[in-house]
């Protein structure tokens, strides 16, 4: 998209009465003086540099943010592991180390199990009703007082759609074979793979494949084809079963320390809402792009693709439903935004499940 076309298409009100019109203020002044501040921030990932897609969003939208700007605001991703691990990257915002992560909120439910709500849970929204209940529907507003707790404002960064069930080293044909099995899984999907007898590992991107080839763990999930391909689980475990029911549409999120977001000038802020909004549809789109092809080449190696049996679908969405009811018993935070999620959920499946699902029977299949 051509740069002068995307201004008058895309970019907020605020953003081209603020911002371009301190650029032409600039130009008018006298030599030397400067209408907009140069500054730069750091971001940390939760992502290895080679996941071109989920790492990828990241770069793009310190990129375009520096276009935008005239490259007087500018944010210097760096991968997981290189300033913080992985999954430190909501504790080095909140301290102010670094101005901005790119992570998820499942990764962190050991400090609040409702940040599971903001990436996604199991037997939960897809990716349209994920990103519709977070953005539309009032979920960041639930989730506020959460993040403020940690000085954080959180803001909507992209998904993954919906996601594969993850590589097995040996089938699992019933519920009774997950059974002392070591996986890594994270979230609440892993608090339900446990009380299903899996022994759980939350282990960051770039750690995986070592336990998995070493035999640390048994199986792993991660995100779908196209990323399970870049970081060779194929190589190791050649069944990858399906459905994600953990994670049936993942939202990724931009965690920025609330005191650096409040020093930003007008214009920056809305110039980092536009590149973060552009980032994030370009990310599902090339998931949605990426996905099939990365498939059939997995398929060519040998992969063989494997459904959970209907009695391990039946008993996670029992416990599933278990969990989340006894999370909201006992803390009335949790309580208040799973009952928005759950009527948005229930109305929203209504809906879908007229429009959408009786079409996806239908033609799929078919091919």
């Amino acid at each position: 998209m051509k740069r002068r076309s995307f201004l008058k298409t895309a970019l907020p009100a605020t953003l081209a009465s603020g911002f371009l019109l301190g650029c032409r203020n600039e130009q008018q002044a006298a030599p030397g003086v400067v209408t907009q501040p140069h500054i730069d921030w750091r971001l940390a990932s939760s992502f290895p540099r080679s996941l071109d897609t989920l790492y990828g969003a990241g770069d793009f939208f310190c990129k375009r943010l520096a276009e935008m700007t005239d490259n007087r605001f500018r944010i210097r991703i760096y991968p997981a592991g290189e300033l913080v691990p992985g999954l430190q990257v909501m504790d080095a915002v909140q301290q102010g180390s670094v101005q901005v992560g790119q992570t998820a909120g499942y990764y962190y439910t050991g400090k609040n199990p409702a940040l599971a709500f903001e990436t996604t849970v199991p037997f939960g929204l897809t990716m349209r009703q994920q990103i519709a209940w977070l953005t539309k529907a009032g979920g960041y507003d639930e989730l506020g007082k959460i993040f403020s707790d940690f000085n954080i404002i959180p803001f909507y960064a992209g998904g993954t759609g919906a996601q594969m069930g993850g590589w097995f080293r040996r089938e699992i044909p019933d519920l009774k074979s997950l059974h002392g099995l070591k996986m890594r899984i994270p979230g609440l999907g892993g608090e339900i793979m446990s009380r299903l007898g899996v022994t759980v590992q939350v282990l960051a991107g770039s750690d995986i494949y070592m336990a998995l080839e070493r035999g640390a763990i048994d199986a792993t999930e991660w995100v779908g084809p196209h990323d399970d391909e870049k970081l060779g689980f194929h190589k190791i475990a050649k069944n990858y079963y399906y459905p994600g029911w953990w994670e049936p549409g993942a939202a990724l999120s931009l965690y920025v320390n609330r005191s650096a977001w409040d020093q930003l000038p007008s214009s920056y802020q809305a110039a980092f809402k536009s590149a973060n909004a552009e980032a994030a549809l370009r990310m599902l789109s090339s998931y949605d792009e990426q996905n099939p092809v990365a498939l059939a080449r997995l398929l060519d190696q040998g992969v063989q693709l494997k459904r959970f049996s209907d009695d391990t679908l039946q008993e996670a969405e029992r416990l599933s439903f278990e969990n989340m009811e006894e999370h909201a018993a006992k803390d009335a935070t949790y309580a208040r935004i799973y009952a928005h999620w759950k009527k948005f959920r229930t109305d929203s499946f209504r809906w879908f499940n007229t429009a959408e699902q009786p079409y996806q029977a239908f033609a799929f299949p078919r091919g």
